[in-house]
């Protein structure tokens, strides 16, 4: 059994993630803004309201673990934000918002959680295929895309700095999955991997990756991007 973090647990891929973790029988802290109620009444999942743009409310995830776990054996950054706007009108508000949630909650987060993670921890954030370097790029998404390249640095640099306390951070690039946010983006667009296809892989990935990768970041998309 192991305990694992898991943020955006609301909808998609980090609600069909924490099931996943829960009926194999790992005890998961489930962080989002919103407290669906399919994950309420699972033994082995703590639901935490908790918005990751707001640093203050991480002492929430703080008190929870000074409390209840001891250690932590892996966290999935994969709550994310994202606004579709053309450059011209992206304002540094909007630019603002979507670094709060997608680089600095992600940092925050972690920062929170290093004394928890020992050897062995694996520390995985959901990235874009947008946020790779010479990848093909959509219109709109300057925001979005930039915070996730950002993360992306974000996550080789600490794999650097903590490779010798044993904690692996590693990265996945996803293309297109089918997701509500993903509907809110591209109205009508058809992905062709479901949400919990795509958590059926960050659950190995997340439980094994580590033995293979560190500091790396890997593309998951069969489709360009």
């Amino acid at each position: 059994m192991k305990n694992i973090i898991i943020t955006g647990t609301s909808r998609g891929i980090g609600h069909e993630l924490a099931l996943q973790f829960a009926n194999a029988g790992h005890q998961v802290l489930a962080i989002s803004r919103k407290i669906p109620q399919t994950l309420l009444g699972n033994i082995n999942i703590t639901c935490l309201s908790v918005d990751l743009s707001n640093e203050k409310e991480l002492s929430k995830v703080n008190d929870f673990l000074s409390k209840s776990w001891k250690q932590i054996d892996g966290i999935v950054h994969n709550a994310g934000s994202l606004i579709l706007k053309p450059f011209s009108e992206t304002t540094q508000d909007d630019f603002e918002s979507i670094y709060k949630v997608n680089v600095f909650g992600v940092a925050n987060l972690t920062r929170i959680a290093l004394p928890y993670l020992q050897n062995g921890s694996h520390v995985v954030t959901v990235s874009s295929m947008g946020g790779i370097q010479g990848s093909l790029k959509f219109a709109g998404l300057a925001a979005y895309s930039s915070s996730k390249g950002a993360v992306i640095t974000l996550m080789e640099l600490l794999a650097e700095e903590y490779k010798e306390r044993g904690i692996s951070f590693n990265v996945l690039a996803l293309g297109s999955v089918q997701t509500e946010m993903l509907e809110e983006a591209f109205p009508g667009y058809q992905a062709p991997i479901s949400a919990s296809e795509m958590a059926n892989y960050i659950f190995d990935f997340t439980l094994t990756g580590n033995k293979y990768f560190n500091g790396k970041v890997l593309q998951v998309s069969s489709t360009n991007p």
